[in-house]
């Protein structure tokens, strides 16, 4: 009972992360990365593990997007809203650009994925606040070689950042002429494509490394996983859900704003320590 009263804020923290981050694979598409590794970031690096917080984070946040977009596109399909024929084709160019993601990854310093990810965290959170579901850049969803590349680069940031593909995939879909309701169900589906390379690959990268916080297989904490997951299942029908029956465009906004502040912490942390 001591340890565990000991340990509060990181149960807390664990807790506070899961709920967040199954609303917000739901409710928004984004997988739950983008709120689970800021706090795990934040709770990694309080516990002292600060030289491989941003690693364990990213890659931890990847093994947990599995089951939630699993149990979040299941939700999305009860209701129509995902299209298999594009998760079928996309789906092997995103893996490649998962593993790669995460061979990139296990190369840089704890400091340099820091800034990778708030920086990139920050370009999304502007395109959360000002993107709107009727811009259109192309009339359909691309093919061929153009697939190839575009797969392949929302697996690779997507993965090197240890959030899911919805982050990247609903605004493709919708620019591509997609309704925003299959954008995000669809890309929900696409949060398997990079969860389950980037996991695997996350645990080589980090094997034998010093400095892991206990209970860690490579870049992957267990306990973590385990934790977060629970509440992540079991919180991202609700989001489904409460996506079709509220003002998405508003709620946007407001994580967009969420999201830059936390980007621009941990982007601080890095340049004045």
């Amino acid at each position: 009972m001591e340890t565990i009263l000991a340990n509060w804020p990181l149960i807390v923290g664990l807790a506070g992360a899961g709920l967040l981050a199954g609303l917000a694979a739901g409710l928004l598409g984004v997988g739950g990365g983008a709120v689970i590794v800021p706090a795990l970031f934040l709770i990694f690096t309080e516990l002292g593990y600060g030289d491989t917080a941003m690693h364990v984070a990213t890659g931890t946040s990847l093994s947990t997007i599995i089951l939630t977009s699993l149990r979040s596109v299941m939700a999305h399909h009860q209701r129509g809203a995902v299209d298999w024929a594009i998760l079928r084709a996309w789906a092997p160019w995103i893996m490649v650009g998962a593993v790669a993601g995460r061979a990139v990854a296990g190369q840089l310093s704890a400091n340099g994925l820091t800034m990778v990810f708030g920086a990139v965290a920050f370009l999304i959170s502007l395109q959360f606040f000002f993107g709107r579901p009727n811009w259109r850049l192309f009339e359909d969803m691309a093919t061929g070689p153009i697939r190839w590349g575009l797969g392949g680069a929302m697996g690779a940031l997507s993965s090197l950042m240890g959030i899911g593909a919805g982050t990247f995939g609903v605004t493709l879909m919708t620019v591509s002429g997609r309704p925003i309701h299959q954008a995000v169900g669809t890309a929900a589906g696409m949060g398997l494509a990079i969860g389950v390379p980037g996991a695997i690959a996350a645990v080589i990268e980090g094997w034998g490394r010093s400095g892991l916080p206990a209970g860690s297989l490579g870049h992957v904490n267990i306990v973590a996983f385990a934790f977060i997951s629970i509440l992540t299942v079991t919180m991202a029908p609700i989001g489904a859900r409460f996506a079709h029956s509220l003002d998405a465009a508003k709620l946007r906004r407001v994580f967009a704003v969420l999201l830059a502040i936390v980007a621009a912490r941990m982007i601080w942390s890095v340049i004045f320590g």
